[in-house]
């Protein structure tokens, strides 16, 4: 039984890693086999095989993992120090997962447990968003990129700055792409919730960007005012 549950999630796994098609549909492969992948982690007992599971997980959801820490604490050696201590967590409850939800989700919610206990933490005052280096221009198509990266930048700060009920739902919808049930089952929250905070959120972000728009707009009269009177 063993032997047959082992060579069928490996080649499922060796299907989604190796699959060229796009992120969406090897996520669809990997719920297609959850309980595929719940069957054999409860039936490897050896150290070898746990570890080759746990790289497994790492080398497909690290990046993911790492960013999901960084987007709820803004700091970058926080995010690492997260990072490492989920997949620690991981590793301890190999045999915890039953495949009640796919292994994205189960991940992503251990992430986020690991954050809200660093965030307690009496040391953790406060977060500081380190600016980006804007490079200077020497051609029109680099100054429409830098005009792209400073957009795409306006729209993270906006992100970021919400409160982190806010901030966690809008990042697992649109960034992670997770449903309404998985958000609410992954926060403990019911979809209603999920649903007014996710509106919130949007309504919020789209008010910090117009306001900047509108700043912008009366920037530029200003300048232009001052260049005529010049």
């Amino acid at each position: 039984m063993r032997d047959s549950v082992e060579s069928i999630v490996r080649i499922s796994l060796q299907n989604i890693f190796g699959n060229k098609g796009t992120i969406f549909q090897r996520f669809r492969l990997l719920a297609e086999v959850n309980e595929l992948q719940f069957e054999f982690l409860k039936h490897v007992t050896g150290g070898l095989d746990r570890d080759a599971v746990l790289g497994e997980l790492m080398r497909e959801y690290g990046k993911d993992v790492w960013n999901f820490s960084f987007f709820l604490t803004r700091r970058r050696e926080l995010a690492d120090d997260i990072a490492q201590d989920a997949f620690v967590k991981v590793y301890e409850r190999l045999y915890d997962f039953r495949g009640q939800s796919s292994v994205r989700t189960w991940l992503l919610a251990i992430t986020r447990n690991t954050a809200i206990d660093a965030l307690r933490s009496s040391w953790l005052k406060r977060v500081i968003l380190q600016p980006g280096r804007i490079e200077r221009f020497a051609s029109p198509s680099a100054e429409q990129e830098t005009m792209r990266r400073l957009e795409a930048d306006e729209l993270w700060d906006s992100v970021l700055d919400l409160p982190r009920k806010l901030r966690e739902v809008l990042l697992l919808s649109c960034h992670y792409g997770q449903s309404m049930r998985e958000i609410a089952e992954l926060l403990g929250i019911s979809e209603g919730t999920v649903k007014s905070r996710l509106h919130r959120a949007r309504a919020a972000v789209n008010r910090k960007l117009a306001r900047g728009a509108f700043d912008a707009a009366d920037r530029a009269a200003d300048l232009s005012v001052e260049e005529t009177l010049s």
